[in-house]
Order: structure tokens, then C-alpha cells, then sequence
């Protein structure tokens, strides 16, 4: 099970410590993640871990309003990580899915 989630307090302020206690919390269950500047890639064996994790994370957030979205994809009758679905978009377009990085920084 792949998944993308994206827990965030209503804040001026900076969400940094929100989202930190949020991917501390996913610590707690059998998931491997990796976070990006918009969201947490999460796999896991079952789509059950996914549902707990991404509550815990949501109930993790010290906020008084959190807004949490999940994106799952349960795909039941093929077995493989979530890299194995780019490296296949990677050898469509024989190179690595992403921009080369720009001079100016």
C-alpha cells in the first residue's frame, strides 16, 4: 500500500513543529515514509497500518484545527514498493522523472 499524507495546523505561524510531531508520531507503526516540502509518501504491508498512522499524525498536530488529507493506493494483486512505479515512468521517458537543478539555486 502506497500513500501520500499531508497533516496541517491552521496557522500564521510556522508549521514546522506541527508537522515534526506529526512524522514522530508515524514512528509508532510498521510504515516506511519519506516527507517532501508538500506531504509524506507512506508505505506499508497493509492499508489498515496506513489508516492508523495517518491518525496518529492527524491527532499528534498540537493545533486547535488540522486539516489532514490521505491519498491511498491499494493496489491488492501485485506486491511492489512504491519506487518500483517510478523507475517504470523513469524507463518511459529514459531519464530520471525530475528537473535538472537550476544554476540560480
Amino acid at each position: 500500500v502506497t500513500a501520500f499524507l499531508s497533516v496541517a495546523p491552521a496557522t500564521e505561524e510556522s508549521m514546522a513543529p506541527a508537522v515534526a510531531a506529526a512524522i514522530e508520531a508515524l514512528e509508532e507503526f510498521e510504515v516506511e515514509y519519506e516527507t517532501t516540502p508538500v506531504g509524506t509518501v507512506i508505505e506499508a504491508e497493509a492499508a489498515g497500518e496506513v489508516f492508523a498512522a495517518a491518525r496518529a499524525a492527524h491527532e499528534a498536530v498540537p493545533a486547535d484545527r488540522v486539516g489532514t488529507t490521505l491519498k491511498l493506493d491499494d493496489k491488492r494483486t501485485v506486491d511492489e514498493p512504491g519506487r518500483a512505479k517510478v523507475d517504470a515512468v523513469e524507463a518511459e521517458l529514459d531519464r530520471p522523472a525530475r528537473s535538472e537543478p537550476s544554476l540560480d539555486g
